[in-house]
């Protein structure tokens, strides 16, 4: 038999070419079921839990992330804020969080956390929900002077929150910051959404 007529260069192209589409093919197919596994942002939106990576967060730095539509502030607090929660306690409303409906029941009452240095707060004002601004500084003369710690300022209708999001008397906001159900899935990574005492 003779291969007189086939072209062995031809030949070659067409199966490298029906290589590369079956593969393309392949991707094509894998990218959206692999995709599918990743919970939607419908299912986001309606509470799925959300995972922060604080490994990287400095000493009084924050992030915000969103959960269930809403922005959450996660935030690590240096050693001397931390220490200068109690400086503040005579001037807040609810300085023991007393309300059991604003945090979990696993937070320390008065840093309003499961670690001292790591804040997790809904960052809507309690007063109409507007998100509150973050103003870390000490002393600020047009949030108190002496009397701040730092901590966040909302500018619709100036209500001030300390850095465990403890809401400061005579300021139209009657409760404290939510404090979301978190818990820890490792040293660095938290999960938004996650009941610490289910985790």
């Amino acid at each position: 038999m003779s291969n007189d007529g086939v072209n062995t260069g031809r030949r070659r192209f067409l199966t490298a070419a029906t290589s590369v589409v079956g593969a393309a093919g392949a991707v094509g197919v894998a990218v959206p079921f692999v995709g599918s596994w990743n919970p939607s942002a419908k299912a986001e939106a309606a509470g799925a839990p959300v995972k922060v990576d604080i490994s990287k967060l400095e000493p009084g730095q924050m992030v915000v992330k969103e959960w269930r539509g809403k922005p959450v502030y996660v935030m690590r607090r240096t050693d001397e804020q931390v220490a200068g929660l109690d400086k503040v306690d005579d001037f807040l409303k609810d300085p023991q969080s007393g309300n059991a409906a604003q945090q979990p029941a696993y937070v320390d009452p008065q840093a309003r956390s499961i670690k001292p240095e790591i804040l997790v707060l809904v960052g809507l004002c309690t007063h109409l929900g507007c998100a509150p601004k973050k103003r870390f500084e000490v002393g600020a003369a047009d949030l108190g002077g002496d009397t701040w710690q730092g901590g966040f300022f909302c500018p619709c209708h100036g209500s001030k929150f300390d850095l465990a999001g403890r809401v400061y008397k005579g300021v139209p906001a009657s409760d404290n910051l939510v404090v979301p159900p978190y818990s820890y899935e490792s040293d660095n990574v938290l999960v938004i959404g996650v009941d610490q005492e289910a985790a």
